[in-house]
């Protein structure tokens, strides 16, 4: 049977159909979906989230970066992987959550670092980016990318009960980069879960809405965060927002508007 729409079959109207009904969204919005790249960097508590709503909501195109494997430890949040893919890799464990939800994607898995020469190999070609690591210097290293390929970037952390959600968009000359916000100078103190700990639903709900901005972003919906920082203190549940400001004199952007 012939789709009643030509750029979608009758499998994928039924199965984005409660997108579709989305008047900010409708059958245009999901073939956008369905047309782009994210690159996703990182596949653990926040990458799983993000990993998954991606594929079930028909991005077309997904490459996951992690050079990571699954251990016992992480499924405790790490919602992209289980028992039986312990000693995995994660980015091809999670390749195999997400082909489950959605086989007709193309997704790549590349279980390596994410360093300057690959995302200068992927981002030329995506339309968002999803910053879901656990590290500044990886961070920083996205963040350039990101403003050298003019690649929105959604940025998000977690740890202990505590969040923050950011997006990050070079096209718009009025957009931090994240090095304003948090400059490479700063000698920022590494947190990792390892010692500190984290609630598992934290990065499930950090990871969430990184999935959300970025397919807002993809859909042509456009984010309202770019130029804000959300913060989450999961144990009164309180967000908190707050206006980030360009630096002109920021070593990575500053030079580019």
């Amino acid at each position: 049977m012939s789709s009643v729409h030509p750029g979608m079959s009758d499998e994928q109207l039924l199965r984005y159909s409660r997108h579709i009904l989305l008047e900010e969204l409708g059958i245009e919005g999901q073939e956008q979906l369905l047309a782009a790249h994210a690159v996703v960097v990182g596949a653990g508590g926040l990458g799983s989230p993000v990993a998954l709503y991606l594929a079930s909501a028909g991005v077309g195109h997904i490459t996951l970066v992690d050079h990571d494997e699954v251990d016992a430890t992480n499924l405790q949040r790490q919602i992209a992987h289980n028992l039986e893919r312990v000693g995995q890799a994660k980015a091809v464990s999670a390749k195999a959550a997400m082909l489950a939800i959605n086989p007709e994607l193309r997704i790549d898995a590349r279980v390596q670092r994410a360093d300057a020469a690959l995302l200068d190999d992927l981002l030329p070609a995506a339309q968002v980016v999803l910053d879901c690591t656990d590290n500044f210097a990886t961070r920083h290293l996205i963040n350039r990318a990101s403003v050298r390929h003019r690649v929105p970037l959604v940025s998000g952390a977690g740890i202990r009960f505590d969040g923050q959600l950011s997006v990050y968009d070079p096209r718009d000359a009025a957009s931090p980069c994240y090095a304003c916000v948090f400059p490479e100078t700063d000698g920022l103190e590494e947190t990792r879960c390892a010692t500190l700990g984290v609630f598992a639903p934290l990065v499930g709900i950090i990871g969430t809405l990184q999935a959300a901005e970025a397919l807002k972003l993809l859909s042509g919906m456009g984010s309202k965060l770019v130029g804000q920082l959300l913060m989450l203190e999961a144990r009164e549940m309180a967000f908190h927002q707050i206006r980030l400001g360009r630096n002109p004199d920021c070593a990575v952007c500053g030079g580019t508007h």
